[in-house]
């Protein structure tokens, strides 16, 4: 299953490959062959990156799932003062380009903070890009209990795609948005929330629970 979000990448570059392919068979000796095998991997590339599997979604109000793929690269506090304006702790989830990409809700509620803040294209796994990145900030309330998350763009990734809003509501586990080529998440969690995940753990999006609310 391929996303949404990579169906004019992943035609486009198919494309140019099956171009390359027929005047390599039809025109013999006007292309090398390594150009025929280096389109050919380009496009191979693309559908794997742009896979978007089915995930079994965890039942319960009190989880929190993690919003994509990846290794969980640092667990610290930090002085959240946009949204929570407090002390939280925060989780680091590395996405290298051989994650899947498609990123989910990490609980149910609706969207009351949203931010898009333009930044540098710091290597996404430099604890740099939570502060200097390009990034979406966003809030989801669902009672008395709120969390936030970002999307960061990494050296490679310059594109963050997300269909939220001010005001939506959303479900935990459901597809929200992508970032293109390589790039982290941080989640922002209240001291009340028991974290389930440690340094280095392999994440799956809208699978693994990486907290939960007391």
């Amino acid at each position: 299953m391929i996303t949404r979000y990579g169906y004019g990448i992943c035609i486009t570059f198919f494309v140019i490959f099956v171009i390359v392919f027929l005047f390599f068979l039809l025109y013999p000796g006007t292309l090398p062959v390594w150009l025929v095998v280096l389109t050919g991997l380009i496009a191979a590339f693309n559908l794997y990156f742009f896979r978007d599997p089915q995930r079994r979604i965890p039942a319960g109000d009190n989880l929190i799932l993690s919003p994509a793929d990846g290794t969980v690269l640092r667990i610290d506090e930090v002085d959240e003062q946009e949204y929570f304006k407090a002390e939280v702790r925060r989780i680091s989830i590395f996405l290298s380009v051989l994650n899947v990409h498609v990123n989910r809700i990490p609980i149910s509620g609706s969207v009351d903070f949203l931010k898009y803040r333009k930044g540098k294209f710091v290597a996404a796994f430099d604890h740099k890009a939570s502060e200097e990145n390009e990034m979406t900030v966003i809030g989801i309330r669902n009672g008395g209990r709120r969390l936030l998350f970002t999307q960061i763009a990494g050296i490679i990734a310059r594109r963050i795609i997300y269909e939220l809003k001010d005001g939506d509501q959303v479900i935990a586990g459901e597809r929200f948005g992508m970032i293109r080529y390589g790039s982290r998440v941080d989640i922002y969690l209240p001291p009340e929330v028991r974290i389930r995940v440690k340094i280095k753990d392999r994440v799956v999006g809208g699978e693994t629970i990486i907290g939960e609310y007391n």
